[in-house]
C-alpha cells in the first residue's frame, strides 16, 4: 500500500493547515513583541509622573532596541541548534519579565532598574522572539517568502495599535493612571498570550526526494561554506547592513517621539487645547501609524517579489527624503500626521524586504544567522535615532522638530547613495575565496609547500 502523497513532496515543505497555523502563531508573537513601538505613549507620562527628562526616556527606548538587536543576532546563529520553540519561549519569558521588573522599578522610581528590566531584559526577549518567527515562516513558505515574511512582520508593526488603543487605555483606567500597575498588567497579559503561542512553533519536516540545490536554496554548482564569518565579511553583507541601518535610524527616531512631536505641532496650531486632548491625539497617531507600519510590511514585501529588493529600498529611501524635508516646516497637524504615517509605512517596508533579500543573496542555509547578524543594524539605529531626538528635545525645544527631520534627511541620503552598491544577485563565493578566508580565521591551516633543498 502506497504512503500518503504528502510524505513524498519534492519541492519544499508540505502545504496546508500546518503551515497556516505556524504562520498564525508567528504573527501573534510578533503582535505582542511589536507593542514596543508604542513607547511614546508612555513618554510624557513618565516625564510628568516621575520627573524624568526626554533624554532619560529616550535612553530607555534605545537600550530596549539595542538589546533587541544584539539578542536577535545571537538568536539567528542559535536558531538552527536550539530550534524555534525554545528560542521563542525564552523570548516570551524575558519579554514578560521585563515588564514585571519595569513595574517594580517604577514603583521605586528607580531609573537604573527600569533600564535593566524593561530595557535590557525585555529588549533581549523581543530580540529572541523577533528573529524566530521570521526565519521559521520563511522555511515553511519558500514559494511565497516575500508574502509570508511580510504578513508575519506586519504583526510586529501593528503591535503598537494593540497597546496604544486597547491594552494601555484599559489598564490605565483600571489602575487609575498608576504606571507601575499598568506595566504589571501588561506583563501578565503578554505572558498569557506569547508563552502558549511559542509552544506551537516548529520547523517544517525535511523534504524528501529533493535535490541538493533546493536544500541549500541555491543552484547545485554554488559553493556553500559552513563558516558564517565568510558571509559576514563580504561586501554584500556590509552594504546591506548600512542601507538597513540608515532606513531604520530615520524611522525609529520618529517612532520614539511621534506622540510628543505631534503634540508640539498641535500646540503651535492651537494653544488652547487641553493636555488630555493632546495626549489622545498622540495615542491616535501611534495607533494609525502602527497600521501603516504593519501594512507597509505586507505591501513592500509583496512589491519586492515583483520589482526586486534593491528597487524597493531605493524607493523607500528616496521618498522618505522628500517627506522628511517637508516635515521640517509643516505645521498643519493633519498633514504632519499623514506624513509620519508614510514614514512608518516605509519603516515597516524595510523589515519586510530584508529577510527575503537575505534569502535571495545568501540562500536559506545560513538565512537565520545572517539575518540575525543584520539586525545589529537595528541595535545601532536604536541607539542613534531616539537619543539624538531626545537630546534635541531637551536642548532646543523650540526648534527640535526642524533639527530632527534635518538629520533624518541626511541619514536617508546616505542610505540612498549606498543602495546603488547593492544588487539582487545570488552571492557566489569562489572556492579560493573560501579557502583563503578559512585560513585567515585560523579554521584551516595553510598547506606546507615543498621544502627547498640546500645547495
Amino acid at each position: 500500500m502506497s504512503k500518503p502523497a504528502h510524505n513524498h513532496y519534492s519541492v519544499g515543505p508540505p502545504k496546508g493547515p500546518r503551515r497556516i497555523l505556524v504562520a498564525l502563531l508567528c504573527t501573534v508573537l510578533q503582535l505582542c513583541f511589536g507593542t514596543v513601538y508604542a513607547w511614546s505613549f508612555f513618554q510624557l507620562l513618565l516625564v510628568e509622573q516621575f520627573g524624568w527628562t526626554y533624554s532619560n526616556t529616550a535612553w530607555a527606548f534605545s537600550i530596549t532596541i539595542f538589546s533587541l538587536g544584539i539578542a536577535a543576532a545571537w538568536a539567528g546563529s542559535a536558531l538552527p541548534r536550539l530550534g524555534p520553540r525554545k528560542l521563542a519561549l525564552m523570548g516570551s519569558l524575558l519579554f514578560s519579565g521585563g515588564y514585571f521588573i519595569g513595574a517594580l522599578a517604577l514603583h521605586w522610581n528607580n531609573l537604573t532598574l527600569f533600564y535593566l528590566g524593561y530595557g535590557v531584559i525585555g529588549g533581549a526577549g523581543i530580540g529572541l522572539g523577533y528573529v524566530t518567527p521570521v526565519a521559521t515562516v520563511a522555511k515553511w513558505f519558500p514559494d511565497r517568502k516575500g508574502l509570508a515574511t511580510g504578513i508575519v512582520v506586519m504583526g510586529f508593526g501593528v503591535g503598537a495599535l494593540l497597546l496604544s488603543k486597547l491594552l494601555a487605555p484599559v489598564l490605565m483606567l483600571y489602575a487609575a493612571g498608576e504606571l507601575p500597575l499598568v506595566f504589571l498588567g501588561l506583563g501578565i497579559v503578554f505572558a498569557c498570550i506569547s508563552i502558549p503561542a511559542s509552544l506551537g512553533l516548529h520547523d517544517p519536516p525535511p523534504p524528501k526526494h529533493v535535490n541538493e540545490g533546493w536544500a541549500a536554496g541555491t543552484p547545485g554548482n554554488i559553493v556553500e561554506p559552513d563558516s558564517l564569518a565568510i558571509y559576514l565579511r563580504t561586501r554584500e553583507f556590509a552594504i546591506m547592513w548600512l542601507v538597513f541601518f540608515f532606513n531604520i535610524a530615520a524611522g525609529i527616531a520618529v517612532i520614539s517621539f511621534q506622540s510628543p512631536l505631534l503634540q508640539d505641532v498641535w500646540g503651535l496650531s492651537d494653544s488652547t487645547i487641553e493636555p488630555e486632548t493632546l495626549a489622545a491625539y498622540g495615542a491616535t497617531l501611534i495607533a494609525v501609524s502602527s497600521l501603516c507600519n504593519g501594512f507597509g510590511r505586507l505591501f513592500w514585501g509583496l512589491l519586492s517579489d515583483r520589482i526586486g529588493r534593491v528597487r524597493v529600498f531605493r524607493i523607500l529611501l528616496a521618498s522618505q527624503m522628500v517627506v522628511f524635508g517637508i516635515l521640517m516646516t509643516e505645521r498643519n497637524p493633519y498633514i504632519f500626521s499623514a506624513l509620519v504615517c508614510y514614514i512608518l509605512l516605509c519603516f515597516g517596508g524595510g523589515f519586510a524586504t530584508m529577510p527575503s533579500f537575505v534569502l535571495d543573496v545568501f540562500g536559506i542555509k545560513k538565512m537565520s544567522a545572517i539575518y540575525g547578524a543584520l539586525l545589529t543594524a537595528w541595535a545601532a539605529a536604536g541607539i542613534f535615532g531616539p537619543v539624538y531626538v531626545g537630546y534635541l528635545k531637551d536642548q532646543y525645544p523650540d526648534r527640535a522638530i526642524i533639527y530632527c527631520f534635518l538629520v533624518g534627511v541626511f541619514v536617508l541620503s546616505l542610505g540612498y547613495v549606498f543602495s546603488y552598491l547593492l544588487n539582487d544577485d545570488r552571492i557566489q563565493l569562489g572556492r579560493q575565496t573560501i579557502v583563503g578566508t578559512l585560513r585567515q580565521f585560523g579554521i584551516l591551516r595553510p598547506t606546507p609547500g615543498p621544502v627547498a633543498k640546500s645547495s
